[in-house]
């Protein structure tokens, strides 16, 4: 049985009362009626303590009641509870509904179901064909390895955004990782390292090296080509991800202080328990564009040929440019590329860098596709995405946009249990996913989650598969910009290749003119040093 604490007060209020209840009757001070009043509230709190199917009522038995009371009865207070724009909540409630249905295979369907802000400006839609497709099998797939890449990997078009052991709970790792082993896709580490919970899903994983070089680092927090080789040779570990910066909080690195780390934080992470765990802001491993695309080959040679990539939020666009000329200097060039949006990122970070640090994903996307385009090595490199990617049409949107492969932080979170409480920083986390208190973790029941993390990955691209057809393509990847709608106003409309154009293959070689500012941000970029040489960004 689950510990008691502050949040059990209710249940002991009630054993309390039933004890008192059945004195008083036995005394005859009291009819029955208290006492079958009370003893049924005790036991619908016994059963919340011993059941395992819901998180939220094992960590609070008959509070958690009331939760499931308002989703219950959601279409009557839905004016007053549910319909707040997203800017006014942490994420639109509509979307966590799906996530919730489509992980526990409920129908999704509902009548009068259209969005409220059809009509508004900014409104977005699909092109539909008057001959759709049939589409049977919808478990879309990608190669992703380059040229210089020995053991390409079969990927999923949808996947599990970089989350943390440690910011995560290892309940919540375990039902993620054992939830993409049954569904067939990958699972990011996030920077925190392999942990004991990864390797017992046995699913495939995406090893992420961040600035602390986790797991592969010497007692100094130096990369260790040793330890990253043992890692990555690993049947497990299927790409290397180095992350350059996330979209929660780019530009800063990290502190976690010694009296949060656990015995098996300090395992994953190879770092001691009696000092405070530091990640920089920047990598030690390279500073100039040029050694990066060295580091890239050594990690492809180290790990025994698989893909290795990296991952950043845009923000110096120069910077990104100066990248690319390392690519075609060295003819290194990384097997994969994930763009992270600034409005992406579960984790905790400060308002003023969630809100206003980093370039959103359509923006980042874009102009990262179109300069690989423009130095003509886009078909040697994938692109994937992440950023608040939950619905199928944010994932068709995406892939139209120039993304090869869509990663989802939040919509996996859902589906394990995620009410969004706010409360990650805490360890206080009610449904048991992030937090390392392991009274508040045991709640989360890794069998039933893991099934609900492949249901919904199931389901989701099963409407992906419909939304596909309904345009009268056979794949996701066929979709294009002008598959894409904008309402611009209450009049106007426009597509997305009018907006968010491919632009021409090797333009910026020729150094075309062009009206977006690339070619001249690219004859400032070098790739000898991200430092600008003229004041410019």
């Amino acid at each position: 049985m689950l510990g008691l604490g502050s949040r059990h007060i209710p249940i002991v209020v009630a054993a309390i009362g039933t004890a008192v209840s059945a004195v008083a009757y036995y005394l005859t001070i009291w009819p029955i009626y208290p006492l079958l009043i009370v003893g049924a509230i005790l036991l619908i709190g016994l059963r919340d303590l011993l059941q395992q199917r819901h998180a939220v009522l094992r960590n609070y038995p008959l509070l958690g009641h009331i939760r499931y009371f308002l989703e219950l009865i959601r279409p009557e207070i839905r004016q007053y509870f549910l319909e707040a724009d997203d800017d006014e909540v942490p994420f639109s409630r509509e979307s966590r509904a799906i996530v919730y249905q489509r992980a526990k295979n409920v129908e999704d369907k509902r009548p009068f179901g259209t969005k409220k802000n059809i009509y508004g400006s900014g409104y977005q839609w699909i092109t539909h064909s008057i001959r759709p497709k049939k589409i049977e099998d919808s478990n879309f797939r990608i190669t992703i390895g380059g040229p210089d890449c020995l053991q390409p990997y079969d990927a999923s078009i949808y996947n599990i955004s970089a989350m943390s052991f440690g910011a995560l709970s290892a309940n919540a790792i375990s039902a993620l990782n054992r939830g993409a082993k049954i569904g067939g896709f990958a699972h990011d580490t996030g920077e925190g390292g392999i942990s004991r919970y990864h390797k017992e899903g046995d699913g495939d994983l995406i090893y992420e090296i961040g600035t602390g070089y986790f797991g592969c680092r010497d007692a100094h927090g130096n990369f260790d080509e040793d330890k990253f080789k043992e890692t990555a040779l690993s049947d497990q570990v299927k790409m290397v991800e180095i992350k350059l910066s996330q979209g929660a909080k780019p530009g800063q690195g990290g502190m976690l202080p010694a009296a949060k780390i656990t015995p098996e934080i300090a395992e994953a992470r190879g770092i001691p328990m009696d000092k405070d765990c530091l990640s920089p802001a920047s990598h030690s491993a390279f500073s100039t564009p040029l050694e990066m695309m060295h580091f890239i080959k050594k990690l492809r040679y180290l790990s025994g040929g698989k893909p290795v990539g990296f991952k950043m939020c845009i923000g110096h666009r120069r910077e990104f440019m100066c990248i690319v000329r390392a690519m075609l200097e060295t003819d290194i060039t990384p097997d994969f590329i994930v763009i992270d949006g600034t409005e992406g990122g579960t984790g905790a970070a400060p308002m003023e860098f969630a809100n206003h640090i980093g370039m959103p994903l359509v923006e980042g996307l874009t102009f990262a596709h179109n300069t690989l385009r423009g130095a003509g090595i886009r078909d040697r490199i994938k692109i994937g995405a992440s950023g608040k990617l939950i619905h199928a049409f944010d994932i068709a949107r995406t892939l139209a946009l120039g993304a090869d492969w869509c990663n989802s932080a939040r919509g996996f979170m859902f589906s394990i249990g995620c009410i969004q409480a706010q409360a990650c920083h805490t360890n206080h986390c009610p449904a048991g996913v992030a937090t390392q208190d392991p009274v508040r973790q045991k709640a989360l029941n890794v069998t039933d989650k893991a099934q609900r993390v492949a249901n919904f990955h199931r389901n989701t691209l099963k409407a992906l598969a419909d939304m596909t057809g309904a345009a009268g393509l056979m794949h996701p990847s066929n979709f294009l910009p002008h598959h894409l709608m904008m309402r611009v106003n209450d009049r106007d409309m426009v597509t997305g290749h009018e907006v968010y154009p491919y632009m021409p293959e090797g333009f910026l070689l020729r150094e075309e003119e062009d009206t977006f500012g690339y070619v001249e941000r690219w004859k400032r970029s070098s790739s000898a040093s991200f430092e600008p040489f003229d004041g410019g960004i």
